[in-house]
């Protein structure tokens, strides 16, 4: 059996120079690399196998290229500069704001790090560890932690100022990294500050999460004067000759820099209408479409998941079929045992169980279904819609979900609802609504007992109340004692991570 590596090049900010994807697509052409794919954190994944990859690596040590393969020890810093002029344009924060933070970095981060701006949707604000949000007032940003590998997330207190991003960063990867456990912000804000001294602005207002509104982000674009193009591939590889060819016309066209999306896409800026036709005859070679649905172009996977791609694909198809909206949406798909929930992107997420159970008759493949506060994907409380799904169920809840949203956002009374969709009875009169039932939380990892499903993994059949539960069970997902779970009403459980 072939065995793949994968090549990572953090691209900070999400920025590259034509220059430097030309020179990086030549190498991979030299040694046999004919795919490249985009992570989700606006880095660049070159697809290597036994053969190649030792001379691939040994091309990008003699151009000084900073890469890691099979790792992820260095996570990229994912910025919104992506969007600016071309979906929103923010009151202070430029072009030039962006590349100052960035060049003040002389240090690769380790934790995932996030800039963005406030006004805009089309980045997402908390799937970093450290994440830097514009403020109102110029030149300074909100400040959000969350910890590593927990649900805890600490609002600093205080506007950092542009110039001291970097510094701060360093302090808060340096603290962190020393107290593994730590979860108390104000005693990490203690921490970085009995270190160094800051310039900081107190928080007069809150920070407001805009209403999420994902942007067509495909295809040939008008914006001013110029035109922007959006590429996205459904199997989310791109030929590295595409690319060679794409960075070789943005030479000669004068475009500097080329960009990626957090949503796998590439978007070139700044391309001259009498330069239009040199593009598309580009596109035309290597048969690339860009006029995908929108349904197919709001969802996030993990990196390098096929799983997740042909989860979405057997997903999309039942859309499609039925013939479902779903804008003002985005999508997410959790398969991978080690990631977590923070690190997507989605107002709905379909997660995959972790079977941790030896019993064979309960390893089928189930999904947990969840969505947003307010189906807004930058909210980081998510609601259990439905548990232990099967693949071949999937479509029909999820079609479910999605009309729940439009009920939402059309009905001039939002419609009331709990976790697991309880009826809602009406009369000439009177609404009565079904009791919510109550369900019970693990304190520790937010893993819901629910006496409807009962729990698979521990061997207990559905409808057994939580009561006559023995004293020895445990958690199935961190084997937390029966002691540790709270009862909780259905809308109040907690997101899992």
């Amino acid at each position: 059996m072939r065995k793949y590596h994968h090549i990572k090049i953090n691209l900070p900010g999400g920025i590259m120079a034509a220059g430097d994807l030309h020179t990086w697509m030549e190498a991979a052409e030299r040694c046999g690399v004919d795919q490249v794919q985009f992570g989700n954190r606006q880095q660049l994944y070159f697809v290597a196998d036994s053969s190649n990859e030792k001379e691939f690596r040994k091309e990008l040590d003699q151009l000084g290229v900073f890469y890691e393969a099979n790792h992820d020890e260095y996570a990229n810093i994912l910025t919104s500069y992506v969007a600016e002029d071309v979906f929103q344009n923010a009151n202070w924060l430029s072009e030039g704001v962006y590349k100052d933070i960035l060049g003040l970095f002389d240090y690769w981060p380790k934790m995932k790090l996030n800039l963005v701006d406030a006004s805009q949707s089309f980045i997402p604000f908390f799937t970093g560890n450290i994440n830097f949000i514009s403020s109102p007032v110029n030149n300074y940003w909100y400040l959000y932690v969350r910890f590593p590998k927990t649900t805890v997330i600490y609002c600093w207190k205080g506007l950092i100022y542009s110039d001291d991003i970097p510094r701060m960063t360093w302090l808060l990867e340096e603290a962190i990294a020393a107290n593994p456990a730590l979860t108390d912000g104000d005693a990490l804000y203690e921490m970085v500050h009995s270190k160094q001294l800051f310039v900081t602005q107190p928080l007069t207002n809150e920070l407001a999460i805009p209403k999420f509104a994902l942007p067509y982000y495909e295809g040939f674009n008008r914006y001013g004067e110029k035109t922007w193009l959006g590429i996205y591939r459904r199997d989310e590889c791109f030929p590295v000759s595409f690319l060679k060819d794409i960075a070789s016309l943005c030479l000669k066209t004068k475009v500097g820099q080329l960009y990626v999306t957090p949503w796998k896409s590439l978007i070139i800026k700044g391309i001259a209408q009498n330069d239009r036709t040199a593009w598309e005859y580009v596109l035309n070679t290597y048969r690339i479409n860009v006029h995908h649905a929108a349904n197919e172009l709001n969802w996030q996977i993990e990196d390098l998941s096929e799983e997740g791609l042909n989860l979405k694909r057997y997903i999309i198809r039942q859309f499609d079929k039925d013939d479902v909206r779903t804008h003002g949406l985005s999508f997410a798909i959790k398969t991978k045992s080690k990631s977590g929930l923070f690190g997507l992107f989605g107002a709905v997420v379909i997660a995959k169980q972790q079977n941790a159970s030896r019993n064979k008759s309960v390893a089928m493949n189930r999904y947990d279904i969840m969505y947003t506060k307010d189906f807004n994907p930058n909210s980081r409380e998510y609601i259990l819609f439905r548990k232990g799904v099967q693949k071949e169920e999937l479509g029909a809840y999820l079609i479910s979900l999605c009309k729940y949203f439009y009920d939402l956002t059309t009905e001039a009374d939002k419609i009331l609802h709990n976790v697991y969709r309880q009826e809602v009875v009406q009369d000439t009169a009177t609404k009565v609504v079904v009791n919510i039932p109550v369900i019970h939380q693990c304190r520790h990892c937010f893993t819901v007992y629910d006496e409807q499903y009962g729990d698979s993994i521990n061997d207990v059949a559905a409808g057994t109340p939580f009561n006559q539960l023995p004293a020895t069970y445990l958690c199935p997902v961190c084997e937390s004692p029966k002691t540790e779970f709270e009862a909780v009403q259905g809308e109040a459980a907690k997101s899992i991570n």
